[in-house]
């Protein structure tokens, strides 16, 4: 089956997808392997319900989910010294925490993305799963590791519409 949307929408879903992923992971006890596997044959590029969308990019989805649990101690450290009680990791809602730990892991090590890209597109996903203060919740956390990992990228003039994302 032929990809469909735009590089970015197929970014963006990919991104989506990760998180999917890394809550089925987390859920499910499943390795990323398995996870990556099933998302390839049943998940990615297939109709859901009669409904064709996007296809997610399959090499930006494995690396989310691959990336995020290979590094998944370092992500954790990272998020926990930004979150407060009523936030931490340990407390919070499974599908928050992947949003958090795909984001996480893609400002440490997709550094040829904006973090203005990837913060946008987990806020975002954000708000396909919450209406209340969790989207603003990932919006702050993001932000906040991006201008200690990325400070310069994020205290630069924003670039133009040929950003990569």
């Amino acid at each position: 089956m032929k990809p469909t949307g735009s590089a970015k929408a197929r970014r963006s879903a990919a991104r989506l997808a990760a998180v999917q992923g890394l809550y089925q992971i987390d859920l499910a006890g499943a390795s990323s392997d398995t996870v990556i596997h099933e998302f390839a044959r049943h998940r990615i590029g297939q109709e859901q319900d009669g409904e064709e969308f996007v296809t997610a990019d399959p090499t930006l989805f494995a690396d989310i989910v691959r990336g995020v649990q290979g590094r998944l101690a370092e992500v954790d450290q990272h998020l926990g010294g930004l979150l407060d009680r009523q936030w931490s990791l340990e407390r919070m809602e499974l599908l928050l925490r992947a949003i958090l730990r795909a984001g996480s892991w893609e400002l440490l090590a997709n550094t040829a993305v904006a973090p203005h890209i990837i913060i946008n597109d987990y806020i975002d996903v954000a708000h396909a799963f919450f209406a209340g203060r969790e989207p603003g919740m990932v919006n702050g956390v993001l932000d906040k590791l991006a201008r200690t990992l990325r400070a310069a990228e994020m205290n630069a003039k924003p670039a133009g519409k040929g950003d990569a994302s």
